[in-house]
């Protein structure tokens, strides 16, 4: 398997027990190149789960899309930085100022503490969300249109990228000139598999595609029979989309 196609596929660590993800990491460690902590992971075990994982050589998707005031979420994010993580997130509707901030703190602990700057991305529409959802909180806008404004404002705000379901990967390319804008992709399910709760997904191949630069994956794989055939049955579909 191609070592690129391994580093772009996140497994999610959306499990009820630290002790099923750590066999799930020491199953797929070498497969893949990269685990996504979430709430529920983070709530039952913790941060010390995060720097475990992230010192034992595999990176670290901290999903826990920050949404406070500016001085919060920005010392958040300095604690996500000292735990070692590759990629962590916060929510863009939070805005300008909380965005800017987060970035800068980032910047400026891993520079004066000598520490490896991860990629701070931020959440555009959530996968489980359509119109309708949209509408029910105010926002009166097609999903389409919240991500190209929200990746804009994003971009502008000083983030690294955005998360957005694989239906907007190409709306966020063709909005965001920035070389380098990353754009992680849940909502990624394998043809014929369970929906579950989301509601705009894709195949692995065509998020990969339509340009995105991770896929994130958790219960078709989490919750398989075999995790790692299930591993490997999406990167071989992965490896389809870059040929």
């Amino acid at each position: 398997m191609n070592s690129v196609t391994k580093d772009r596929l996140i497994v999610a660590l959306d499990v009820a027990t630290e002790r099923r993800a750590r066999e799930l990491v020491n199953s797929l460690r070498g497969i893949v190149g990269m685990f996504k902590i979430g709430s529920q992971l983070f709530t039952e075990a913790g941060p010390q789960i995060v720097s475990e994982i992230a010192s034992s050589g595999n990176g670290v998707f901290l999903d826990l899309k920050f949404h406070d005031i500016p001085n919060t979420v920005s010392c958040a994010a300095v604690a996500a930085t000292r735990l070692g993580v590759s990629i962590f997130n916060v929510h863009a509707s939070g805005g300008r100022e909380m965005m800017r901030r987060t970035a800068d703190a980032v910047s400026e602990v891993a520079t004066i503490e000598g520490l490896k700057r991860p990629s701070v991305i931020a959440v555009t529409v959530l996968t489980s969300s359509d119109a309708t959802m949209l509408s029910e909180v105010g926002i009166g806008s097609e999903p389409e249109t919240q991500v190209r404004r929200l990746s804009l404002l994003a971009e502008a705000s000083g983030m690294d990228g955005v998360v957005a379901s694989p239906h907007e990967v190409a709306v966020v390319r063709s909005t965001v000139m920035s070389s380098g804008f990353l754009i992680v992709t849940p909502g990624v399910r394998l043809a014929g598999a369970a929906l579950d709760d989301q509601k705009r997904v894709m195949t692995p191949a065509q998020a990969i595609r339509a340009g995105a630069d991770y896929i994130v994956v958790g219960r078709p794989i989490t919750s398989a029979k075999d995790p790692v055939e299930s591993t490997g049955q999406i990167l071989e579909e992965m490896e389809s989309g870059l040929g």
